[in-house]
């Protein structure tokens, strides 16, 4: 369910606006999108796991607050983050 160490670095250096960028919005925003994406596909398959969809909501809800931020900072960061990421509005 969780990304492992190699895949979160990889997420990190596609997304990071200079080396050793950990905490940039976009950052945190791309690895929220990869855990909730691990997670939606755990429901797949257990469809009961209702502890672990408490926990996708969280995610999904602080992914939201941070877009917000970055949207009401700089717009065309918000619309390069969304493009990218492949994440509905």
């Amino acid at each position: 369910m969780s990304i492992t160490t190699e895949r979160k670095a990889e997420v990190i250096k596609s997304n990071a606006n200079k080396t050793g960028d950990t905490g940039s919005p976009e950052v945190q925003v791309a690895i929220l999108t990869e855990r909730i994406t691990n997670l939606t596909e755990h429901f797949k398959s257990h469809v009961k796991d209702n502890h672990s969809r408490r926990g996708l909501l969280k995610l999904v809800s602080q992914r939201r607050q941070l877009l917000d931020y970055v949207k009401r900072k700089d717009e065309a960061r918000y619309k390069t983050i969304i493009e990218r990421l492949g994440i509905r509005r």
